[in-house]
């Protein structure tokens, strides 16, 4: 097990900076604003001796009622599990009161912890760290984050303070770290803002590991969560709910946005939320047509679905096929997230989808379905001339890609194009997937070669006719 680094301490200290100057990425979002981390981040150390991971958490307000409850929560539950924690402060702030409080709670955990004054830079580091003594914590170490100043030497020294594992040799000062712990099928969750995904989550692991409440925007930052299920390792991702674009006002929101699209590029496996009691909107769409685009592996979750009356129902489900009608390749369940109904399904839908995703298709046998379905259907003339279709194999997976080589492929009509893959996906029973299939119009070996003869005709029907009239 690789030791646990967790990063606490007040709202807009820097949290989030320093995780992502450990671990060498851009996994945390970062912004001028006070409580943007809400959930745990965990990332793999890749700055210092030996491999380690950080986990970064929101900010302690001292707040106990609504989301900043639920936040504090998930900082303690990163505490519990930490094995050293680096309390973060802020060097412009001073010490504060709130520092203070939290430097008594963190005391009475028991755990190690360092020390860290941030936003040092321009500032004497001797003079910035000299008040902070006060915590009696121990030496405090004055570091800039946002430019790097002051990390290596600290989380080495935070290091040096752990027991070293077996077989954990040090790459060295600044060396690279164990890849991070994101195994097996990505699977993001993504919809529009309050569907319940952070609630799905949290049923799906069945602990509290995301901050869910009812209010839109809970989740700011895609998280990555691993987990198991049934011997198979899985990777959750929590992402932000994503609202029409006239609605984003904020900076924060649109890089949410962009991480969420990120995320979906990223995963194996989408699962769709939608809520049940709101219908279909058009952000449902676009972020239908966003994961379509993508070609990634596709679950729709219609959530809330508990306390409808079935004719309630059965107008939500006509209302969904007729909005989607390009999701009909995906399975589609029905949930309620709160109280778990449905939701058992979810995960052999996921490994359905995933399956498909990653078929290997034979040349064969790819070939064999092209020429039944061309022989029970033939393609169009074009300029009076048959299409002609004549084998296909695998281009790519994820999504699945199949090559159709003919001639005039180019002039293939999209109705004949949705027909072909129609008859792929039944025959290889690629469901939960979507499907691309590229055509390709091989070199004719006779062309330029018709205008030649006809050159070399008239220029032998030329000789021939002044031979007639020498005659």
């Amino acid at each position: 097990m690789l030791p646990v680094i967790a990063l606490v301490g007040r709202p807009n200290v820097g949290k989030s900076t320093l995780f992502n100057r450990l671990t060498r990425s851009r996994d945390a979002l970062v912004a001028d604003q006070p409580g943007l981390t809400r959930d745990r981040q965990y990332g793999t150390g890749k700055l210092g001796k030996r491999p380690y991971l950080v986990v970064d958490t929101g900010g302690i307000s001292g707040d106990s009622d609504g989301i900043d409850g639920l936040m504090e929560q998930q900082v303690s539950a990163a505490i519990a599990e930490a094995d050293h924690l680096v309390f973060l402060l802020d060097g412009r702030d001073g010490l504060t009161a709130g520092d203070e409080i939290i430097a008594e709670q963190l005391r009475r955990t028991g755990k190690p912890i360092t020390v860290a004054v941030n936003k040092s830079e321009n500032l004497d580091q001797n003079t910035v760290a000299a008040e902070f003594y006060a915590l009696g914590l121990g030496e405090p170490r004055a570091i800039a984050a946002v430019h790097g100043r002051g990390v290596k030497s600290l989380i080495n020294r935070v290091l040096d303070s752990l027991p070293s594992e077996d077989g954990a040799e040090a790459d060295g000062p600044g060396g690279a770290a164990a890849p991070a712990a994101r195994e097996g099928v990505q699977i993001a969750l993504v919809g529009r803002p309050n569907v319940g995904k952070s609630t799905l989550i949290n049923r799906l692991l069945g602990e509290e590991r995301v901050v869910a409440f009812d209010q839109p925007g809970t989740t700011r930052d895609s998280i990555f969560i691993p987990f198991e299920h049934q011997g198979r390792p899985y990777t959750l991702i929590d992402t932000a709910g994503v609202r029409r674009r006239a609605r984003i006002s904020e900076a924060i929101e649109k890089f949410s946005v962009i991480k969420t699209l990120q995320a979906i590029e990223q995963a194996n496996v989408v699962l769709l939320v939608l809520d049940a009691h709101l219908g279909i909107g058009e952000q449902d769409a676009t972020l239908a047509g966003h994961v379509l685009e993508s070609g990634r592996a596709l679950v729709v979750v219609i959530n809330k679905w508990d306390g409808l009356a079935p004719d309630e129902r059965e107008r939500i489900k006509s209302e969904m096929q007729r909005r989607l009608p390009f999701l009909s390749f995906a399975d589609w369940h029905f949930v309620s997230a709160l109280h778990g109904s449905g939701v058992g399904h979810l995960m052999e839908a996921v490994d359905a989808a995933y399956r498909a995703a990653m078929i290997d298709l034979p040349t064969p046998e790819l070939t064999r379905v092209l020429e039944m379905a061309v022989r029970e259907h033939q393609p169009p003339l074009v300029r009076g001339r048959r299409i002609k279709l004549r084998y296909a194999h695998q281009g790519g997976k994820n999504p699945p890609i199949i090559v159709v080589h003919g001639n005039q492929t180019e002039q293939v009509p999209a109705p004949y194009q949705r027909y072909l893959a129609n008859r792929f996906r039944e025959a290889f029973d690629l469901h939960g997937t979507p499907l691309r299939i590229e055509f390709r119009t091989g070199e004719n070996p006779y062309e330029g070669r018709r205008n030649k003869l006809t050159r070399r005709q008239v220029s032998k029907r030329r000789r021939m006719m002044k031979h007639v009239k020498r005659r």
